[in-house]
């Protein structure tokens, strides 16, 4: 069976397809890649104006047809303890982010940030991540958070100043960058793997990591000869508008344990915030989680 791969809006994936790097270690596989927002799929928006639909609930709804796919470590934990796929523990990855707000902003500290709205995506990467950051510098009744959608729609909901702030990472964050965008502070988070259909084959999942594995030298050795892959991210309205030469290298994988210590310590922090009251108590716990 091939394995259908989603990519996550990062350099990997393409520097393993160009490279051959998938072919050497034997997988079949192909993209699942129609999808630009990885299998977010914006809802209509609620009374408020939010979109109340993210990372965490793809996974539920299949992920495109997608047998591997990445989102945010405190959702791909969350989906693993509810049983709706198994999680890769031998890797994980590192997203640059940051809540960043327009040049003409007069938000200036992480402090000024108080009371103000911070675009994000609903249980996704940059409303954990935004959370994370903000409540080192902020009291709870200070934090104001707003679903924007995923990614590409939260972009322009930026870039159109329909939010005052939002919260970006990966190709987004450089986009928002090269229009001028400041970052008030860095939100940073760890992006964990997915596994989902019951004919996965662990030796498949194996082999798709050390392609990545080749592809993350590739890009550390030489990133000017890798950038031209963010293409792949950018949205083709802003494709003519920015240079991806000026762009970071964006998620960067990390082949070091997602440990009993970190699935524990993740589920801890959701409870604490009560991310997902809505669900029942861990159906699995990390043994049962993790692909086996």
């Amino acid at each position: 069976m091939a394995l259908k791969i989603m990519p996550h809006g990062r350099l990997q994936e393409w520097v393993a397809e160009e490279k051959g790097y998938f072919a050497a270690e034997g997988l079949e596989y192909t993209f699942i890649s129609g999808a630009s927002d990885y299998g977010i799929h914006a809802a209509e928006r609620d009374g408020a104006g939010e979109i109340r639909t993210g990372a965490f609930e793809t996974f539920g709804a299949g992920r495109d047809g997608a047998n591997v796919s990445c989102a945010c470590h405190w959702a791909t934990n969350t989906a693993a303890s509810q049983r709706a796929g198994q999680l890769v523990t031998t890797a994980y990855s590192v997203a640059p982010c940051a809540i960043v707000v327009p040049p003409e902003s007069p938000v200036r500290r992480p402090e000024d940030l108080a009371g103000v709205a911070v675009g994000v995506g609903y249980h996704s990467g940059s409303h954990f991540a935004a959370l994370q950051a903000l409540e080192a510098v902020l009291s709870p009744d200070q934090i104001n958070l707003t679903f924007q959608g995923p990614p590409n729609e939260r972009l322009d909901a930026l870039l159109e100043r329909q939010v005052p702030a939002a919260t970006a990472w990966g190709v987004p964050l450089y986009i928002a960058e090269a229009f001028g965008f400041r970052k008030v502070i860095d939100a940073t988070f760890m992006i964990g793997f997915l596994i989902t259909g019951d004919d996965v084959a662990k030796a498949d999942v194996d082999k798709y990591l050390a392609a990545l594995r080749r592809a993350q030298m590739d890009i550390d050795l030489h990133p000017e000869a890798c950038k031209q892959h963010h293409l792949h991210a950018v949205p083709p309205r802003y494709r003519d508008r920015v240079d991806v030469r000026a762009f970071g290298t964006g998620e960067r994988i990390v082949f070091l344990p997602y440990t009993r210590e970190v699935f524990a310590s993740t589920q801890r922090w959701t409870r604490q915030h009560r991310l997902f009251s809505e669900l029942p108590e861990p159906a699995a716990g990390y043994d049962e989680s993790a692909l086996a």
